[in-house]
């Protein structure tokens, strides 16, 4: 009876969710509206529709409940009464690593396409090992903490008292288990930034000196901002975005690291913006640009199932597009950070290219951020210069 009422619920659940939505904050109010779910059922289904879209489009035409037993066993070290009942064979192999799950799945189901499960792999970025890139789909990502160096032990040593799996990547980087309830356990956040690994490492770029002037023109709720300002607190700061929500959020973030004096405007970047900027020039300009988001998928793997393709070619332009608007406040000699959580070379490769052909730019360096084999996110960044 209880296998029956998890495949009831999840069936349930699948049936109505359209992709709209990020699958976490439809969950949320999903489970508002049907508090009879107890704590224990609003986690099983949880697991299962996760593990479910990480299959993405491999194994199609099987019966859905065998592809969730499926995926549940690739995506999961404990047990499942759908693995108990649907796969009994594996039970046993549950702790292997996920190459070798891989393998023991293909050889019992020939159909099984690893290759299918991100179905753009011919539009992979440069660097990026599509293999490894692939397996990665299957673990679910850590969750990061960017730490000052001075409260590395605070905090290391509390989130140890508390039993939670820490790992220290670094004296400023901590990773933990995805989900954990950082709230419960750690003082106020000013002590920490949540960001991940590979957003991190995008700040090796930046190269800010003292009194600068930067514009982190997408700034959505201020991640590199805040990773700017600790690598340079002397600089001057402008912030911006198109949506205002975002940049309460970002005050929220700056005032928990105590960070009052920057900069603000809401802006759209495909206008003319010269009223509001025609007195500015800067130093420094980070373009985290909109895009697909697909170097994120680990964490939201439903977008392997509700992308639509044409999305690739809409940021491509979005992305030129708001490249060509912000390079004219940039000073000469002074760098553009531009950055995309993609993976697609549309918009990563073949818009640096596009921006070599057509503003004052040169390159001097550009890279794909591999998180995949550290269990954090694939980002893209290229460092450009602007040239008289």
């Amino acid at each position: 009876m209880k296998l029956e009422y998890q495949i009831r619920s999840f069936e349930d659940v699948f049936k109505q969710y359209d992709g709209v939505l990020p699958l976490h904050r439809f969950l949320f109010t999903y489970f508002k509206q049907h508090k009879q779910m107890g704590s224990s059922d609003r986690r099983w289904v949880t697991r299962y529709l996760y593990s479910y879209f990480r299959l993405g489009q491999t194994l199609k035409k099987e019966k859905q409940l065998l592809r969730l037993a499926i995926a549940d066993f690739l995506c999961n070290q404990t047990e499942s009464l759908m693995i108990n009942h649907y796969l009994p064979q594996f039970k046993e192999q549950l702790l292997l690593p996920i190459q070798a799950k891989l393998k023991l799945v293909e050889d019992t189901f020939p159909k099984f396409k690893l290759t299918e499960v991100f179905s753009f792999t011919a539009e992979l970025s440069e660097g990026i090992d599509a293999t490894d890139f692939l397996q990665s789909f299957f673990i679910q990502p850590d969750l990061f903490l960017r730490i000052k160096a001075v409260h590395h032990k605070k905090i290391f040593d509390l989130l140890v008292a508390a039993e939670v799996a820490v790992k220290e990547i670094s004296e400023k980087t901590l990773a933990l288990p995805n989900g954990t309830k950082l709230e419960k356990l750690l003082p106020e956040d000013q002590y920490y930034q949540v960001q991940d690994l590979s957003s991190q490492k995008t700040g090796e770029f930046f190269a800010p000196q003292p009194y600068d002037y930067w514009w982190d023109c997408c700034a959505a709720s201020g991640g590199k901002s805040l990773l700017l300002h600790d690598m340079q607190p002397k600089i001057e700061l402008l912030v911006s975005d198109v949506r205002e929500n975002s940049l309460h959020n970002l005050d929220e973030r700056f005032e928990a690291a105590g960070i009052k004096k920057y900069h603000k405007k809401v802006l759209d970047l495909l206008q003319n913006n010269d009223q509001d900027l025609h007195d500015y020039v800067f130093d420094g300009i980070i373009l985290d640009a909109p895009c697909t988001g697909s170097g994120t998928w680990g964490r939201t793997p439903e977008m392997l199932v509700h992308f639509d393709a044409h999305k690739i070619d809409y940021f491509s332009k979005l992305q030129k597009s708001i490249a060509e608007r912000v390079v004219k406040y940039l000073k000469t000699g002074k760098p553009l950070l531009y950055i995309t959580c993609s993976v697609f070379k549309k918009e990563n490769e073949e818009v640096i290219d596009y921006l070599l052909a057509n503003l004052p730019l040169t390159l001097e360096s550009m890279q794909s951020i591999t998180g995949y084999n550290d269990k954090a996110d694939t980002m893209f960044i290229a460092r450009l210069i602007k040239k008289d």
